[in-house]
């Protein structure tokens, strides 16, 4: 993929201070901001490099920075701390014309309040209480979305939590760089993987755009034997073959080797196909597919490119986890009184990362799209907490769901489902999350991850300029509803 790794991208530490301080205490407050980016880039919990640009002192150099940063493409995103006194009013001509993330971060230099040093040379040169809400005030009459972290910038806590919003900032750059592949078009008559592209494009940056499934079935017919068993040493290695039908395998693999080959002449990030278009195919892209996601494309099936291009951005943000990301379906419910389940599957598209144990491959008929029986990988998923990621159109508006759950070991062998799967608990409840669910139009599909948090997707949400809504262990269907009903409001207003 063309996709820029995150250790590649930079973020800027820009401190707020101007000229009445003099020369001394201007030299203080560079120095002090070069420890702090110093620090800051050398810890694990920082995803990306931080680099420390010159103390801003007036509305001309602050203008120029942000020019600049908006058309670095390296740069992701900028960090603002005013050590001293910044008056915003400075702030406000670049501060309009950003374009890039921001995070706010609201610390100091010192730990503690000194008691015999403290004099008045010592309180011009530290006033980040009083300069960080001048410059959260101009943030705030500017309406300028950005992210706020308050802390000292040593602690654990306050870098875990801008070393996450880093990740956010460097999925909002892969986004507005993403490209969609479609094989076909939706599903008959589904609406909600629909969606006004040119709108996403605006929004999101993806460019969502079809190929012709016949130009693939060509590139199929072209993949060499070579390649193939090239290929399927890979797969011994890193899978349980579980089947004797090699021939099945064989072609799932020229379909991995030509779907990447056009995502990459491409350069695509994600794509999307369906069961009702396999024109000039032997099968539906079963394992293909199941292989490329572990690879870090995005995939939605029956020809959901929202869905394709949310799951590739979230894998961007969740570089260097192993917690796993994917396309995913809620299939089918357990309704034990108190005990309540819900089976996630698809009918073969699901990402091994996620897998608990070494995936196996198996071939079975399909029972839909009319062609020969695919290969696939068959695994259970991972116990342990993770998020549903739903984006769905409302109509002049993007709105992104994320539900917390609490993925299990499956309480079924499920012997006769070859497919991968997946067993969770909704927050709060089976019941009631479901009930949210459906009240805010969140689709059948969707992106699972264990990598990437709510606070996250928040984040991201922020950034971008779209509605999100939140179901977690404390919501209520009443006070959920309100909240629908606000939200319609507001964003009908805006």
């Amino acid at each position: 993929m063309n996709i820029r790794p995150m250790k590649d991208y930079n973020f800027w530490f820009v401190t707020g201070s101007q000229l009445l301080y003099g020369p001394q205490t201007l030299a203080q407050v560079e120095e002090h901001s070069r420890l702090m980016a110093s620090a800051l880039d050398a810890s694990e919990y920082i995803p990306c490099k931080v680099v420390c640009v010159p103390v801003m002192k007036s509305t001309e150099e602050i203008t120029k920075l942000i020019k600049d940063a908006n058309y670095d493409d390296t740069c992701a995103g900028i960090i603002t701390f005013m050590h001293t006194f910044s008056p915003s009013k400075m702030w406000i001509d670049g501060l309009e014309l950003l374009q890039k993330p921001f995070c706010h971060l609201h610390t100091q230099f010192n730990r503690k309040i000194p008691n015999l040093e403290i004099d008045m040379d010592f309180m011009n040169l530290n006033q980040s209480a009083h300069g960080d809400r001048e410059h959260g005030f101009i943030g705030a009459r500017l309406r300028i979305p950005r992210k706020v972290i308050a802390g000292y910038w040593e602690d654990d806590n306050v870098q875990r939590r801008l070393g996450d919003w880093m990740r956010v900032a460097c999925g909002v750059a892969v986004s507005k760089n993403l490209s969609v592949m479609r094989f076909g078009d939706n599903m008959r008559e589904v609406a909600v993987t629909e969606g006004d592209k040119v709108q996403a494009q605006k929004v999101f940056g993806w460019k969502v755009n079809t190929w012709p499934v016949g130009q693939l079935a060509d590139m199929i017919n072209e993949i060499s034997n070579t390649e193939v068993d090239t290929l399927l040493e890979e797969y011994r290695e890193k899978y349980i073959f579980n089947t004797n039908d090699l021939e099945s395998v064989v072609y799932q693999a020229k379909e991995e080797i030509a779907i990447e080959r056009m995502l990459k002449q491409n350069k695509c990030g994600a794509f999307s196909n369906t069961f009702e278009d396999l024109y000039g195919m032997k099968q539906l892209p079963g394992l293909a597919s199941q292989r490329l996601m572990e690879k870090g494309y995005g995939y939605g099936g029956e020809g959901d490119w929202k869905t394709a291009a949310m799951t590739h951005v979230i894998k961007a943000m969740a570089e260097g986890k192993n917690g796993g990301s994917s396309f995913m379906e809620d299939y089918t419910l357990d309704l034990t009184l108190d005990e309540e389940l819900s089976l996630g599957a698809h009918m073969l598209e699901v990402c091994p990362t996620i897998a608990a144990d070494k995936p196996k491959i198996e071939v079975h008929n399909l029972g839909i799209g009319g062609k020969n029986p695919p290969a696939r990988l068959v695994f259970e998923g991972k116990a342990g907490d993770a998020i549903l990621v739903s984006v769905v159109d409302m109509g002049g508006r993007f709105r992104m769901i994320v539900h917390d759950i609490k993925c299990v070991k499956p309480i079924l062998d499920m012997p006769n489902l070859p497919v991968a799967r997946v067993m969770w608990t909704p927050e709060p409840n089976l019941l009631t999350g479901s009930e949210c669910w459906i009240l805010a139009g969140g689709a059948h599909h969707a992106t699972l991850t264990y990598d990437v948090t709510a606070a996250q997707m928040r984040d991201f949400a922020r950034i971008l300029g779209i509605e999100f809504l939140h179901i977690t262990k404390s919501t209520v269907i009443e006070s959920f509803e309100d909240q629908l009903s606000i939200s319609d409001l507001y964003w009908k207003l805006k």
